[in-house]
């Protein structure tokens, strides 16, 4: 069975472009919390705002955006995502002028809410666009991309932003990226393809819910894409800050180990696709979690190991890269009519990265940042317990 029909190849392509975008965003902006801990002597818990107005805009936008994609169109929604992520990428200009920690955060927040639209659009696009069999598999082989884009991010701060930290080269750079997204919101203005509108009468979101909260699999896999988000943007979040402390190297450097991390990030996510032509997601779903778990335990006990810590670190982000695709997957493969609003469930469990990364930046400044990666460590063990139960039905 094909993982993607012909007829549908070209619209797969142009959605999955899109991955790559918001992965771009993600990690640019996990490198503004060194950047903003140095250029106005921040805390943790300070910089950590800023993971707070990016996810926390998820939650609130993913669910409006699943209401507008239902009643217009999957391409409409693309539209209105590329317009509301160049529009807050551009406000980092004016932001750097009038040198305003809030004024940054609030362009993150309209920056970050295009993404939510782009995401609660395209995930559940991508799974509709063949056999419900192979809808996780597609869904892995769209996601491969978006640590792609985590990669450009990662390359664009180390050039642009951490070689010379301040203001202005943080603006500069995203306003820059704002400007292609425009140009990139053109093109898929004029792009041919499918309208995917619903046909037949939609039921009230209250109806539709109602349905959702009853599939215990839909509501263990919101809870459990919550907690894995959160651990994915706390434990990448500080990998920058632990390699600089545990290698001496000064942000630049330490950025480029980052970069190693989600390189392997990126590779696993086409192994994992490629194990699913003989393991179940749910399996694969359960190892990864017990290794993205270990690994998190050495990282608490393993200062002043120096590598050894650091490789475990970047293990971390080798083992954990298929959770969010396929808890997604496998949390939506029954609800059927109810995907587009279930999906915008699942987007909103983002605000797992609004709200525990600021618990684990507390830990960090109450303690050391080596002992707050016991709240990605819990954060990997839900997971765990939703893969078995995801097992244990057949999922």
């Amino acid at each position: 069975m094909k993982t993607v029909e012909k007829k549908t190849l070209l619209p797969f392509i142009l959605v999955t472009s899109l991955f790559l975008l918001w992965g771009l965003a993600n990690n640019m902006t996990d490198t503004l919390l060194s950047a903003f801990k140095k250029i106005m002597s921040m805390s943790d818990t300070q910089t950590s705002l800023i993971q707070f107005a990016f996810y926390g805009a998820y939650f609130v936008i993913a669910l409006p955006a699943a209401l507008f994609i239902r009643k217009y169109s999957y391409k409409s929604g693309v539209i209105l995502g590329l317009c509301l992520y160049a529009g807050g990428a551009i406000l980092f200009m004016p932001a750097a002028k009038a040198a305003s920690y809030a004024f940054y955060l609030v362009a993150i927040y309209i920056m970050a809410s295009g993404c939510s639209v782009l995401e609660t659009t395209a995930n559940p696009y991508i799974m509709s666009m063949g056999s419900p069999e192979t809808a996780t598999r597609r869904l892995n082989i769209a996601q491969a991309f978006n640590p792609i884009g985590s990669i450009t991010g990662i390359i664009l701060s180390k050039v642009f932003i951490l070689q010379d930290i301040s203001l202005f080269s943080v603006s500069g750079t995203y306003c820059a990226l704002g400007v292609v997204l425009v140009f990139i919101m053109v093109v898929m203005l004029f792009a041919k393809m499918p309208e995917g509108k619903d046909i037949a009468e939609a039921d009230s979101v209250g109806a539709t819910f109602g349905r959702l909260l009853k599939n215990k699999t839909y509501v263990f896999g919101v809870i459990a894409q919550f907690f894995y988000v959160g651990a994915q943007i706390g434990a990448w979040s500080f990998t920058i800050r632990i390699v600089m402390q545990e290698l001496g190297y000064d942000e630049a450097q330490a950025a480029s180990v980052y970069l190693y991390a989600i390189i392997g990030f990126c590779a696993s996510r086409f192994i994992y696709t490629w194990l699913m032509k003989f393991f179940s997601p749910s399996r694969l779903l359960v190892f990864g979690s017990v290794m993205a778990l270990l690994c998190c335990g050495v990282v608490v006990c393993g200062q002043g190991l120096g590598w050894v810590m650091v490789i475990a670190l970047m293990l971390v982000s080798f083992f954990m890269s298929l959770m969010f695709p396929t808890i997604y997957g496998i949390a939506l493969a029954d609800a059927g009519s109810d995907t587009k609003i279930g999906a915008s469930g699942l987007i909103m469990a983002i605000l797992g990265g609004a709200l525990i990364t600021p618990l684990q930046a507390m830990v960090s400044d109450a303690s050391c940042i080596y002992l707050s990666y016991i709240v990605p460590l819990i954060c990997f063990a839900v997971v765990l317990a939703f893969s078995i139960f995801a097992v244990r039905n057949g999922k």
